[in-house]
């Protein structure tokens, strides 16, 4: 031990110093990329609009989307499987672009019934083009990189957008339907916020999504223009697109980050996080053989299946696994039904229902019900907890009853 001491210490010294060192000197690069995550603090991330969405909504609802808009608004439709049917506002910031051909169609099904769907993004889909009939073009700033917003009711001064290479604007739309909002200045003023009619609902387009990031919100006063902007929508619920779908492909499979990621993109933390892995790892090492080895004690056997049941349930609670335990779930109340019944539960049709509510002497209607839903969660690949406290119920009442 005092041969590996002196070794021990000058790794050590090494380490701290080089922490210190890259910590003071190391400068971190700001990260100017336009993602409008709703998680991120990052310039052109737009965590500070959605965490003040509630307060510009209050009181109703703000929901988050984190799938494709076809399926979510499917879901929650008044037949679907949702918890609530889904009527209001649909807003999207940025990123457009990964809409898919049923996702625009639902959302314009979702408008013409009466709700209404903000999108602010500098280009659109070609389908929402084609179907709201108008075009956008470009202009370049060719003197500075600063462009000027303004809005058409709101007697609010200009604000400035600066690290702006250009600007998209609304170069054609139907002016006997639509209605100029807002405006962009480059050299001169042009449309870039208008309102479109669509059967009994209102889309609005903005075509400058910087203005909702954290880095303009928060510098002078150009929030009074966001909430200038947000005051056309209706009082109602609000249903905000999530860009973590874009983060993991367009299929809506969510997957969280970690909570460790944020501490480890600020240098100082990092070091002195990896250094205390060192150190825990090199007193393992030279704590590994002990001078006397422990007795061992023998204890009694215990009764240890609650004990157990606790620990695989907190252990699912933890992992948030919703998916096994809703398959677990549907597999168990299956093979009761067999068991109990004698039925063969290999399809889930209609004859399947009529004779389950016949032996099992249920209401068809509820029986339809949980059948239904089980089909449903069969055919998805991402669960949340809410799908697996409502398969919970439907469970419980099947058997109250």
């Amino acid at each position: 031990m005092k041969k590996i001491l002196p070794v021990l210490i000058i790794l050590i010294v090494l380490v701290v110093s080089a922490a210190i060192m890259l910590g003071v000197k190391f400068q971190k690069t700001i990260d100017w990329e336009e993602s409008f995550n709703e998680t991120s603090n990052k310039p052109y991330g737009v965590s500070v609009l959605y965490k003040e969405l509630p307060n510009l909504f209050t009181p109703n609802k703000v929901r988050t989307v984190y799938h494709q808009p076809a399926s979510y608004l499917k879901a929650h439709k008044a037949d679907g499987f949702g918890d609530h049917e889904a009527k209001g506002s649909f807003i999207i910031i940025g990123n457009s672009n990964y809409l898919e051909a049923s996702s625009i169609d639902a959302l314009l099904n979702f408008v013409h019934t009466g709700n209404t769907l903000f999108v602010s993004d500098y280009v659109f889909p070609q389908k929402i083009h084609d179907t709201l009939n108008f075009d956008i073009e470009y202009i370049k700033n060719e003197i500075d990189s600063t462009s000027y917003l303004s809005l058409k009711h709101f007697d609010i001064p200009d604000i400035k957008i600066d690290k702006n290479v250009g600007d998209n604007y609304f170069s054609r739309f139907d002016k006997t339907t639509c209605d100029a909002l807002g405006y962009s200045k480059i050299n001169y003023k042009h449309v870039n916020f208008i309102k479109i009619p669509f059967g009994e609902g209102t889309v609005f387009l903005h075509t400058e999504p910087k203005a909702f990031t954290n880095y303009n919100i928060l510098k002078e006063n150009r929030f009074r223009y966001i909430e200038g902007v947000l005051s056309h929508l209706p009082n109602s619920d609000l249903y905000f697109d999530s860009y973590s779908k874009i983060q993991t492909g367009y299929d809506g499979n969510v997957e969280k980050q970690s909570n460790l990621s944020w501490f480890l993109d600020q240098t100082s933390f990092k070091w002195a996080w990896y250094t205390a892995i060192l150190f825990g790892i090199l007193f393992m090492i030279f704590n590994a053989k002990r001078r006397q080895r422990i007795v061992k004690t023998i204890r009694p056997l215990q009764n240890t299946t609650v004990g157990f049941v606790e620990t695989v349930s907190n252990l699912y609670f933890e992992t948030q696994n919703h998916k096994n335990l809703v398959q677990k779930k549907v597999t168990y109340f299956l093979e009761k039904i067999r068991t109990d019944y004698n039925m063969d539960t290999s399809t889930l049709d209609e004859s399947f229902i009529k004779k389950l509510a016949s032996k099992s002497d249920k209401n068809i209607e509820d029986v339809k019900k949980i059948v239904d839903y089980i089909n449903w969660l069969n055919s998805k690949n991402e669960f949340f907890e809410e799908n697996l406290i409502k398969l919970n119920r439907h469970i419980e009442s099947f058997y109250a009853k």
